[in-house]
């Protein structure tokens, strides 16, 4: 099955031919740095991560671009973000940017995301978006009115195309800022005029001012991808306006298509209401660290689609916890008991195992139908339940078997999901102390049984065994492991 795609401009699943033979060029919105990123930008840039790990996978030679907003990204009431946030921690807001990129990196690298080719920021490229916007007005695109210069929706009649929103049907502030001096209310601002106290200004053809939000994005990724490229990605909730400006601005100034496949994913969020930082409802991906492994996140996140939602719970979270726990100590058992079984001297080692082939073709199948991660997941846990029954049997295995199903997991784990490292931590030991409390636990629990206080006796074994704890009744008296 060669690979699909879910292509927001044609609302379809399209078969993937990128315009170069063995190259992909692809373009991700990325952060605006005023703050630490939280956990629904994880689930953002996780899920591009995975897709570029997989069309890497496949042999392409991707190109990743992948911006940093460093000014002129507003809020609803007129407001940069970077300046909210300078202001709030009274630092200069290059510093403030300064501060936040490097957090947001440190929080990717952290997650096992891997960087971008290249991380353009939009102040470093002020200059290439003010020829851009001198071009937009020269060909009839854009007009300027007091040091501002908006784009003309109405000179653009595909404006909509993305997103399906017709002009006629766009209310006065849907998310676009009204002002009077506007020739309709959907028109967006390239360029802003500085006022005297707003400290991000740069020198243009109407005065000291700052670029509008849109044109960075679709500057950057000319530049760098070509006037058409493969790939854009980016989160949903950009969509109107933000995406669907750039193409048009893009291709009003190129007279050529922007990005040929729109790859958008779905939003986190809490109770159903979108995670984000004006809402309060939030979780850092720094605090979300301190709680989870990496794996742990990146498996919570790749449990759903990443086009569909997906709400945040601690109980959804602890699921992928013992899920990867599983994973990790079935990978642990095989590269355990390869080392017990040395390959013998001077006999080839086997590097395929007929049985494996089932599981990597619907592991493929899984990821060609648009990157369909949750069953994906599902045929990795699927192979370590034969594998570990395999592992319990009794019957030997050669070194040879064990080594393919170790390259299988690091394989389809760990480069294409990132979810199985190369060196996995040791599990944790059992201490005098654990094996005391066990002890007292288990103790009580026999109490309840011999008291015929069965209820009792249940919770305490289905509550240990939710922390992946597994009791046996044996002849000679209860036992408790680790589950694996």
């Amino acid at each position: 099955m060669a690979l699909q795609v879910y292509n927001y401009l044609t609302r379809q699943k399209e078969v993937f031919k990128p315009l170069e033979r063995g190259r992909v060029h692809m373009y991700v919105c990325g952060p605006t740095v005023y703050d630490h990123a939280h956990i629904g930008h994880a689930k953002l840039y996780v899920a591009m991560d995975v897709i570029v790990r997989y069309l890497r996978f496949l042999g392409y030679k991707v190109r990743y671009v992948q911006n940093i907003t460093d000014v002129g990204h507003l809020l609803d009431t007129g407001e940069d973000r970077i300046l909210k946030g300078a202001r709030r921690e009274r630092v200069e807001p290059m510093e403030l940017v300064e501060i936040y990129t490097r957090s947001y990196f440190e929080d990717m690298d952290a997650l096992g995301v891997i960087r971008p080719n290249i991380s353009p920021r939009a102040s470093a490229h002020i200059p290439e978006q003010v020829e851009w916007i001198k071009t937009l007005i020269e060909k009839g695109y854009a007009y300027e009115v007091d040091g501002n210069v908006y784009f003309s929706v109405e000179k653009f009649p595909e404006y909509g195309k993305l997103s399906g929103r017709k002009l006629e049907e766009l209310e006065p502030g849907a998310r676009v800022e009204v002002r009077e001096e506007k020739r309709h209310p959907a028109d967006f601002a390239l360029w802003k005029r500085a006022e005297p106290e707003h400290i991000l200004r740069w020198p243009s053809p109407w005065g000291q001012g700052y670029p509008g939000w849109h044109i960075e994005c679709s500057v950057m990724a000319v530049k760098y991808l070509g006037e058409t490229f493969d790939i854009h990605g980016g989160g949903i909730d950009n969509l109107f306006p933000h995406n669907e400006c750039e193409i048009a601005q893009a291709e009003a100034v190129t007279g050529k298509p922007f990005a040929r496949y729109w790859i958008l994913a779905g939003s986190l969020t809490v109770n159903g209401v979108k995670m984000s930082k004006s809402l309060g409802n939030y979780l850092t991906i720094k605090d979300a660290l301190k709680l989870y492994r990496p794996e742990v996140l990146r498996a919570f996140i790749l449990s759903a689609h990443y086009r569909g939602p997906l709400d945040y719970s601690r109980e959804a979270i602890q699921a992928a916890e013992q899920g990867i726990r599983r994973l990790h100590n079935t990978v642990r058992a095989v590269r355990a008991r390869m080392k017990e079984s040395p390959m013998p001297e001077g006999t080839a080692d086997l590097s395929y195992m007929a049985d494996l082939d089932p599981y990597r073709e619907a592991f493929l199948e899984a990821m060609n139908d648009d990157f369909n991660t949750p069953k994906a997941l599902a045929t990795l846990h699927e192979l370590a339940r034969a594998v570990n029954k395999m592992l319990d049997s009794g019957h030997p295995i050669n070194h040879g078997t064990l080594a393919a199903i170790d390259q299988m997991f690091s394989e389809l784990g760990g480069q294409i999901l990132g979810i199985i490292p190369d060196q996995l931590e040791p599990p944790e030991m059992r201490s005098e102390l654990v094996d005391g409390l066990m002890q007292i636990i288990l103790d009580l629990r026999q109490e309840y049984r011999a008291a015929k206080e069965w209820a009792r006796a249940d919770a305490i074994r289905q509550r240990l065994l939710e922390l992946g704890i597994i009791v046996e009744d044996r002849q000679e008296g209860p036992t408790w492991r680790v589950e694996r």
